[in-house]
């Protein structure tokens, strides 16, 4: 099934719900919006209005939402208690259903959270959790993002998904790309006949939950020619010239979760130096891939793809780690960076996008998503990297 099940949402909770009890809490409380759509299935965007996920020590879970949400998160998630308020800003303050609904809940005290309060974002001003009433919070943060880094099997059936319909979304863009028209042009093109496909091929139950996009899209980003050189463009409504280096991305919002794809691109017959920083780009890469033979900890890979960099006098267009985990947010803990000490273990996915930035011609970046096996990893990616597969005739 391309959702996760009632029974997965359960047993997420239940793992919280020990670590809940062997902290000795009374309960937890999360405002995070990936966490709240982690544990409950709960998709929303975030705004003024302070929306939060409860659990007692007992397992009983709650809701605190706006009265906008109401029916939507009564539909949506499998909860035993719901408190609302009428809008932010009120009178009483919101955070006060939220301080009923605890108490309501036997909740107090030493109480496990993501935050003390809801953030101030949108304009938002609130009490601090710890204000409202004899509370004191013990941080939950680390415990969830560990259960969020191996992944369960629905979870990689959903990850396929997306990589499925995101090499579709690249493989028109890549298609559509010519001299003469614009990365605007290209990108709605790809993406929309992307998404039409998608929907075609899995029919009405598709849900994407993504506050992002509605469906597939294939993009550039900004990073067309020399603005390629900048790891993190923006889209700029570019016109496609001759010899532009083109850095493609694409994605598919399956239920919330979300792939990486990511090629280098030549628009017309490569240069030399062109040709010379792509084969390093595909080297560095494969040398990324061959070190988790051996790696015990995120950081080995990084070590191995600097190694690299070192050796061949790169180091200078170096910008940014060898890759991230990824699942329900495009950028997920442990990273493959030497600062992260993380063991690694199967069911982890990663994005492998070690890149090379040379400002005179721009920049060279692919990026794959791998699964750690007991025994090895599988390279999910599957989209050519070869550069005739990735050359496009000016």
């Amino acid at each position: 099934m391309l959702k996760i099940s009632d029974a997965e949402f359960r047993a997420r909770c239940i793992h919280l719900q020990e670590y809940v009890t062997h902290s000795k809490c009374s309960g937890v409380v999360l405002f995070d919006r990936d966490y709240i759509l982690y544990y409950t299935g709960f998709a929303f965007i975030p705004t003024e209005r302070p929306i939060a996920f409860v659990m007692n020590s007992a397992g009983e879970r709650g809701m605190f939402v706006p009265r906008m949400e109401l029916e939507h998160v009564q539909q949506h998630t499998l909860i035993e208690h719901t408190a609302h308020y009428l809008e932010y800003p009120d009178d009483p303050h919101p955070m006060q259903a939220l301080k009923k609904l605890m108490e309501d809940m036997g909740i107090k005290g030493r109480v496990a959270a993501d935050g003390d309060g809801y953030p101030w974002i949108f304009g938002y001003r609130g009490p601090n959790l710890s204000e409202l009433g004899e509370i004191t919070v013990w941080p939950v943060r680390s415990a969830i993002e560990d259960q969020m880094m191996v992944k369960s099997p629905a979870e990689l059936n959903l990850l396929r998904e997306s990589i499925r319909w995101a090499t579709l979304a690249l493989r028109l863009l890549q298609r559509y790309t010519r001299v003469g028209l614009t990365e605007t042009q290209v990108e709605k093109w790809a993406g929309d006949e992307a998404t039409l496909a998608m929907v075609d091929a899995i029919g009405p139950i598709y849900r994407g939950q993504s506050m992002v996009t509605s469906g597939a899209y294939g993009i550039y980003r900004g990073q067309i020619g020399r603005n390629a050189s900048i790891p993190h463009a923006l889209a700029s409504n570019i016109t496609f010239q001759e010899g532009d280096v083109l850095v493609g991305e694409s994605t598919a919002p399956i239920w919330g979760y979300v792939s990486e794809l990511e090629r280098t691109m030549m628009l017309g017959k490569p240069s030399d130096d062109q040709r010379r920083f792509f084969d390093h780009t595909l080297a560095v890469q494969d040398t990324a891939f061959a070190a988790f033979a051996t790696a015990k900890r995120c950081c080995d890979v990084d070590t191995a793809v600097r190694a690299y960099y070192e050796k061949n006098d790169l180091t200078s267009y170096w910008r940014h780690h060898t890759g991230h985990a990824i699942g329900s947010r495009y950028h997920e803990a442990p990273f493959l960076d030497k600062g992260d000490q993380t063991e690694l273990k199967p069911g982890m996915v990663f994005t492998v996008e070690p890149g090379l930035y040379y400002p005179p011609i721009g920049g060279f970046r692919h990026s794959d998503m791998v699964l750690i096996l007991e025994d090895g990893i599988e390279i999910m990616t599957y989209y050519p990297r070869d550069l005739d597969s990735l050359t496009i005739p000016a």
